[in-house]
């Protein structure tokens, strides 16, 4: 999933179903869900999106029910446990809410994020 924020939010036009890159800027954020491809979204993808100059990006580890999260500046990136492109949201609470949807349903979990954000 690409994600773009703030000033690029509506950059894309909506219904462009491939993202030409030489003509619109990276992404924000990008997420990658890993269930198999994890070697891969860790590697391969990670150094990608460091060379698109991406702003961060998450990997969701389904097995380990996980949010690894990288800021990336000047051609490299670094684990962070608070987003860069979403300030306040820390990757512990995407955790928390993560293991949540295992134990109670999506609408109670999303009931429960809202009132984090409250706070």
């Amino acid at each position: 999933m690409y994600i773009h924020i703030g000033e690029n939010a509506d950059v894309i036009p909506y219904g462009t179903s491939i993202i030409n890159l030489d003509i619109y800027p990276p992404p924000d954020l990008v997420i990658e869900v890993a269930n198999t491809s994890l070697a891969d979204d860790q590697g391969k993808k990670r150094l990608l999106y460091e060379d698109l100059g991406v702003k961060e990006y998450w990997i969701l580890n389904v097995q380990n029910v996980q949010v690894m999260a990288f800021a990336i500046e000047n051609q490299g990136s670094r684990r962070i446990t608070e987003s860069q492109v979403l300030p306040g949201l820390t990757i512990s609470l995407l955790n928390d809410a993560l293991r949540r949807t295992r134990q109670i349903n999506q609408s109670q979990v999303g009931a429960w994020l809202l009132t984090q954000f409250q706070q």
